[in-house]
């Protein structure tokens, strides 16, 4: 049961009306995250704004599912896997690389396992990693300024997980055949 209202154009706070239509151009339609999103036009800017900054980070399309889909997955959100399931096909993003993501296992890749691995830290310990969690980072060819992007990913993902485990949003149509859940996994 969804419990808080999915807002559309005729719906919507005013100032939200704007966002509302940069994500239907965007994607096609107005996924429901967004359409909860709207009821706070505040939120939903700075999620549309975390969103666009975390898409430009230092990190490439494979980097930014990891990031996304390790916070996504330890968040149990059960509309953001499947929907980046579904942009990690878009991206193109190596199928092997979601499927570890989504079911907890190491990535074969030993620089995107780093990431998950520090992503992972960050999320459990609130940000307190240990000097070894960083320099295992360091060593595994990150930087500083990926520390700090993970930290803008997952600044993001708290906006989306949260509101969806508040809101239960349904999941849209696209991406309800990737439908998953942590106690299924």
């Amino acid at each position: 049961m969804t419990t808080l209202k999915i807002q559309n154009k005729e719906t919507a706070p005013k100032e939200s009306i704007a966002l509302l239509e940069k994500s239907e151009k965007a994607n096609g339609m107005i996924p429901g995250l967004h359409g909860v999103l709207a009821g706070s036009p505040q939120l939903f800017e700075a999620y549309q704004t975390l969103h666009e900054l975390f898409s430009n980070s230092s990190f490439n399309k494979e980097e930014l599912t990891v990031v996304w889909q390790t916070i996504n997955v330890e968040h149990a959100c059960h509309y953001c896997v499947p929907a980046h399931t579904g942009i990690a096909k878009m991206m193109k993003v190596d199928d092997a690389i979601t499927e570890a993501l989504r079911n907890e296992t190491p990535l074969e890749d030993a620089k995107l396992e780093a990431l998950r691995t520090l992503t992972l830290a960050m999320v459990r310990n609130r940000g307190h990693v240990s000097q070894e969690e960083l320099e295992a980072f360091y060593a595994a060819g990150y930087g500083e300024r990926q520390v700090l992007d993970i930290i803008l990913g997952l600044s993001q993902k708290v906006i989306s997980n949260y509101t969806n485990h508040v809101a239960n949003t349904p999941v849209d149509a696209p991406f309800q055949k990737f439908a998953w859940s942590k106690e299924n996994e």
